[in-house]
């Protein structure tokens, strides 16, 4: 398979990215009904925010697809009046290139429910990195820790299971074939 992308990769990635980009715009709405529960508890729902790059890459398979995906979801969103404004490509384009590095150091070969759940791990952890100068230094111990906790299991159940699985679900469908062949190996995964 051919490595680079095409127009209608990135065309795909796109329409991936304004799926997400939707999804993202109306996942602020558990998140902020669980904010008043206090615990941290709307962490948990963080993981929808890191899903565009990892499903689009699952969907896609090419360098650079989870980066312009994440990144054009995160624009997507903010022009959905995203509460964030442009803050929200600033998350994009550092979760999306988050996202990629697995499957870089894989050398875009491995395209399994590991390298989904790593892949939204480490958006999540440059999620932090870019959170970080807004106030967690101002925030009580326990209540960093519960942030941690949550966001990162949030990440592995939403960003991981749920990404995969539906990347999957697609494949069997065989929408996932107008955008790559399916291989032996892909059906063989499906067992």
């Amino acid at each position: 398979m051919k490595k680079t992308l095409t127009l209608k990769d990135t065309l795909v990635a796109i329409v991936i990215a304004l799926v997400f980009g939707i999804i993202y715009k109306v996942g602020t709405i558990p998140y902020d009904l669980l904010k008043p529960f206090g615990l941290q508890l709307e962490q948990v729902i963080y993981g929808f925010w890191f899903m565009a790059g990892p499903f689009a890459m699952l969907i896609i398979r090419k360098p650079g697809v989870a980066l312009i995906a994440e990144a054009a979801a995160a624009l997507i969103e903010t022009f959905l009046a995203g509460g964030m404004g442009m803050q929200s490509f600033v998350y994009g384009i550092g979760q999306g290139l988050a996202c990629e590095l697995i499957f870089l150091m894989t050398r875009y070969r491995r395209f399994t429910l590991d390298t989904a759940i790593i892949s939204g791990l480490l958006a999540c952890l440059a999620s932090f990195l870019i959170d970080w100068p807004y106030g967690y230094l101002a925030v009580q111990p326990w209540a960093l820790t519960l942030i941690i906790i949550f966001r990162f299991i949030g990440t592995i159940i939403i960003t991981g299971f749920l990404t995969y699985y539906l990347a999957k679900a697609m494949e069997k469908t065989g929408v996932a074939q107008m955008v790559r062949p399916i291989t032996k190996d892909d059906y063989d995964a499906l067992k």
